[in-house]
């Protein structure tokens, strides 16, 4: 099955984003050129968007071969396909990854058994359930990335598709 997705570099140092481009060329098998511009709220970065399509899983490869660099901020969606559903992957250095299953409409997806972790942790005391759930939702990520974002509208975005 193929699906496709959406790579979002937020944000790069200029000196990461050849590596980028290798990392993510490896991930998706094709040669990738990303159109970089420079990212307004962070003076000195630069940002790009790919449009992929790949085979499910894809999104985790891309999200694994990027993950744990400093100086980089980045989203990867994968759309759902049938018999799999599909995925969010946010990046910060402060944060690490954070990895959503999202529906058929985006929805952010908690497997029934991390919210009653969650709500047990809490009745012992552990966390905050709120804060909790927030965190299991991705807010703390949101909230770091949303800068990045909206400085990121009107960017040009590029079709890629794998050779599957």
């Amino acid at each position: 099955m193929t699906t496709r997705g959406v790579l979002y570099v937020h944000a790069a140092t200029s000196a990461l984003c050849p590596h980028i481009e290798w990392a993510v060329a490896g991930a998706l098998g094709v040669r990738v050129k990303l159109d970089w511009s420079a990212q307004p709220a962070a003076p000195g970065m630069y940002r790009a968007e790919l449009s992929w399509q790949g085979a499910s899983g894809t999104g985790a490869k891309i999200a694994s071969a990027l993950r744990g660099w400093m100086h980089l901020r980045f989203e990867v969606t994968e759309e759902p396909s049938p018999g799999c559903e599909g995925a969010r992957y946010s990046y910060t250095p402060e944060l690490g990854v954070f990895h959503a299953v999202t529906g058929v409409h985006g929805d952010i997806m908690i497997p029934e058994d991390r919210i009653k972790a969650a709500v047990v942790k809490a009745a012992m005391g552990e966390v905050d359930l709120e804060e909790e759930l927030r965190r299991l939702l991705g807010a703390p990520w949101d909230e770091e990335l949303e800068p990045f974002r909206y400085a990121g509208d009107g960017a040009p975005v590029r079709w890629l598709h794998q050779v599957v």
